[in-house]
């Protein structure tokens, strides 16, 4: 069939070069498109194509590809966005309807001038991407949430840290100051001799955890054993 490829400059977003394929008026040609499922038997523009055209998982995946390059978007991993344009809604909930039958959902919804099947969600985007043939798309869709997520679990652990960190040095230092006190009133060395043994080690060892402290006593102690043992040098030191 006689036909040419035209270009034109995008003047929204990135300004891309489009590309149309442009088919001459002659009767190859209309039966193409007759069969392809864009014309009816009339040569009239069909709205929906017939049943024929996206009866199985392939042709579902090839028509959605070809939607997804025509007028789609994705973006992601974070925000992850994947979205089909359409003239109107009953087209964006027909391209829903064909993803959905292969078990892909897609939200439909309608703007001022068009109208969208959208899905959200990196895995579920990537899921969609593989199975319109996008592989290798999918794949950086997914190694860059993975890369995301790893990243977002290591900043919570600093975080949680950094929090035990800051927890652990302010009763550390409430603990060292009722050390003192009972010292300075003289108090300290009237004891029992396991809590003058963990006073000991807290002064020696103001930025060890409980569990650390508790380790080198003689014999070793637990953790809850520690903080019992404190926590009493706290309160006598209120009294």
């Amino acid at each position: 069939m006689p036909c040419e490829i035209r270009t034109y400059k995008q003047r929204a977003f990135e300004r891309r070069t489009r590309y149309q394929l442009h088919l001459a008026d002659d009767a190859r040609a209309l039966q193409a498109l007759n069969e392809a499922g864009i014309l009816d038997s009339n040569l009239l523009p069909l709205e929906r194509p017939p049943r024929r055209v996206v009866s199985r998982p392939c042709c579902r995946a090839a028509y959605l590809r070809g939607a997804f390059l025509a007028a789609g978007s994705a973006s992601g991993p974070r925000g992850a966005h994947l979205e089909l344009r359409t003239a109107d809604l009953e087209s964006a909930a027909f391209l829903a309807e064909l993803a959905a039958a292969d078990g892909f959902r897609l939200a439909v919804h309608e703007r001022r001038r068009h109208a969208l099947a959208y899905a959200k969600g990196s895995e579920a985007i990537a899921d969609l991407l593989a199975f319109l043939g996008a592989q290798e798309a999918a794949l950086r869709f997914g190694e860059e949430a993975v890369v995301a997520a790893t990243r977002a679990r290591a900043n919570r652990l600093a975080n949680a840290d950094h929090a035990n960190i800051v927890r652990t040095s302010r009763a550390a230092d409430v603990q060292l100051r009722a050390i003192r006190r009972l010292e300075g009133e003289g108090r300290l060395d009237e004891l029992a001799p396991e809590l003058r043994e963990i006073a000991r080690l807290r002064v020696r060892h103001p930025t060890l955890s409980l569990r650390e402290l508790a380790s080198r006593c003689e014999p070793p102690a637990t953790k809850a054993a520690a903080h019992r043992r404190l926590s009493r040098i706290q309160r006598l030191a209120e009294v």
